[in-house]
């Protein structure tokens, strides 16, 4: 009984908190593990394993992948897809612990909501802060680690549910310690535009 807890909870945890860096590399990832019978996911996240659900979220994360790599762009696709990845993040969570009580599959949704966001959050920041680079590179370099990071990280969610557990815990204090300097940076970085576009602007009455 306490294995199936650590697992359906590195696995709720794990997938919720990864949505938010990549949304459909997770669902492709556990998708094909769940298909080709490697693992048995917790709860009704079995529900991945359709061959429409990985079809939907290997075009998604295609569309992703070139999105991803274009600077100003990917700030777009991370802006509409707080909408999104959040949300997926809190039912993932949920559906993993389907067959637990109400208020336990609440409690789920609300904490799994909570990683997506702390993790989508950090990516776009991050972002956010890389796109002010003037050269793509780094951009580009940046979005291909990350898709590295979900595809591994699913993979070893769903193999060691409590080493995720550990990288999650890990992950929250050190987004504790940064919160304060990212806020900082992220004020620098704003008005570092604004001052930009401020001098760009033409003087009234000039010419």
């Amino acid at each position: 009984m306490t294995a199936d807890w650590i697992t359906t909870l590195g696995t709720a945890a794990g997938s919720a908190w990864l949505s938010g860096v990549n949304l459909y590399a997770t669902v492709v990832t556990l998708g094909v593990l769940q298909r080709s019978h490697l693992v048995k996911l917790p709860g009704e996240l079995d529900i991945l394993g359709n061959w429409w659900v990985i079809g939907l979220a290997a075009a998604l994360y295609v569309i992703e992948f070139i999105a991803d790599k274009i600077p100003a762009v990917d700030t777009a696709w991370d802006a509409l897809h707080t909408f999104i990845r959040v949300p997926a993040g809190a039912i993932l969570a949920a559906t993993a612990f389907a067959e637990f009580d109400p208020a336990v599959k609440m409690a789920a949704m609300i904490l799994g909501g909570g990683l997506a966001l702390s993790s989508h959050g950090a990516k776009a920041a991050t972002r956010l802060a890389v796109n002010a680079s003037p050269e793509p590179v780094s951009n580009a370099v940046l979005s291909l680690i990350e898709d590295v990071f979900a595809f591994g990280s699913t993979i070893l969610m769903v193999f060691f549910p409590i080493v995720m557990l550990i990288i999650i815990v890990i992950f929250l204090i050190l987004m504790i310690w940064l919160a304060p300097k990212i806020v900082r940076a992220l004020r620098r970085l704003i008005a570092k535009f604004r001052s930009l576009f401020g001098s760009s602007a033409p003087t009234p009455g000039a010419g």
